[in-house]
């Protein structure tokens, strides 16, 4: 029978107590963890990101700053903030919304925030740092994928999993931090050929390529695990994966729903994130 991997329980679970320990360091050392989140433009979808993330900031005791800037905000004026945040006691994590408008250069930005402070784990240092298996901040959504495996007991050593999609954002780490639970990785993407016969030989399908209902049940082997990572907008304004869910729930083992799977995790990661990087700032060992 198939079970539902629930990232909207999990996430809860995280974030109670993340609210436990954040309320032991302000108790014991007066810091509260600062999270400072960058908006630019008006894009609907990053609009609601940005405001769950918020939200989760208030939820759990974090001290949040809201950067709401107008689309034709300038690269300097973007950077000039993100040094003034940089040098701040009360931030110990910053995040700019992705994507940014084409006028900006994105890796200009993501680099220019401090490595101490980068709670996306975007920077290149930190992914260096995740190549040579010593970060101590991970990118957040392969972070929560990772994370949802182990609470359900899902097997890592030693399976085959396949990914779909190389993105910085989530295909490669993702490949790197199962290479070092020790699971065998195959990455596919659109260059890829006969793709099926690639996925159907995964243990774990984690799909990550940005195209609605892509993945079908003749893609995946019986009783396998697909997490879906995907998140598209259809024309009706229904949101769903990359996975066909109704068409692939019967032949899997487990499968993350789309929304409620992936998505809540990504921001419990970020949550953790700071919190880690309140400790590593401030030298706190708790």
């Amino acid at each position: 029978m198939t079970k539902i991997i629930d990232g909207k329980e999990v996430s809860k679970k995280i974030l109670f107590d993340i609210k436990i320990e954040t309320e032991k360091i302000k108790e014991k050392y007066e810091i509260k963890p600062g999270l400072a989140v960058i908006l630019i433009g008006d894009d609907p979808a990053s609009m609601i990101y940005v405001k769950r993330k918020r939200d989760t900031c208030n939820k759990i005791g974090f001290y949040s700053e809201a950067y709401d800037l107008s689309a034709d905000t300038s690269e300097k004026e973007l950077l000039n903030l993100i040094n003034e945040l940089n040098l701040e006691p009360t931030i110990h994590g910053i995040l700019v919304q992705l994507p940014l408008p084409k006028h900006i250069n994105e890796k200009k930005v993501l680099e220019s925030i401090s490595p101490l402070k980068d709670v996306d784990g975007f920077h290149s240092s930190t992914q260096a740092k995740l190549f040579s298996g010593d970060a101590q901040v991970e990118p957040c959504t392969p972070k929560g994928v990772i994370s949802l495996l182990k609470h359900y007991e899902i097997p890592i050593e030693g399976q085959h999993i396949v990914i779909l999609g190389r993105s910085n954002i989530v295909g490669k780490p993702l490949a790197l931090m199962l290479l070092k639970e020790n699971a065998t990785i195959t990455i596919c993407h659109s260059k890829t050929k006969n793709i099926s016969d690639i996925t159907n030989k995964a243990d774990i399908l984690i799909s990550a390529i940005g195209k609605a209902n892509f993945v079908k049940s003749d893609m995946v082997k019986s009783d396998a695990v697909v997490i879906d990572v995907g998140t598209n907008r259809l024309e009706d304004g229904k949101l769903v994966g990359d996975v066909d869910y109704q068409d692939v729930f019967d032949k899997v083992k487990y499968i993350t729903p789309v929304p409620g799977g992936v998505g809540p995790m990504t921001i419990a990661m970020l949550m953790k994130n700071t919190l880690q990087a309140t400790k590593l700032i401030n030298n706190i060992n708790i």
